[in-house]
């Protein structure tokens, strides 16, 4: 039987992206078992539809994997990673830099380690 398809699946073409960038088995273990794009699957289901990693649905791999994975390429900065290479490929189709050249900041993001002297205000004349 096949698997009920979700909104939030990977087409063919974004796993063709995808899948060189997600690690290898590693070396001398145990052969992967797993299928990856079930996992890239069923963490994107999780992180569209906020269901408790206990809830996904039974058709993807056992909750407890889907979160090993996860975790494991969070530890690894696998998604940091991932998110380079995919801004990188997007830039680079726009015939942009792979890298922006310029950087948002707002007062509540910068902190600075300088009192503001207070504000003083001169009287307007009349």
């Amino acid at each position: 039987m096949a698997r009920k398809s979700y909104p939030t699946d990977l087409t063919d073409m974004e796993w063709e992206i995808l899948a060189p960038l997600i690690p290898p088995a590693k070396f001398g273990g145990h052969p992967r078992t797993t299928d990856m794009r079930a996992v890239c699957n069923a963490i994107y289901y999780h992180l569209k539809t906020g269901c408790q990693w206990n809830m996904l649905p039974g058709d993807f791999p056992p909750s407890s994997t889907v979160y090993n994975y996860y975790r494991k390429w969070q530890r690894q900065g696998v998604w940091e990673k991932l998110n380079h290479t995919l801004r990188g490929q997007v830039r680079t189709k726009l015939g942009k830099s792979t890298q922006p050249s310029a950087i948002a900041a707002d007062s509540q993001s910068v902190k600075t380690d300088q009192k503001e002297e207070p504000v003083r205000w001169a009287a307007l004349p009349t």
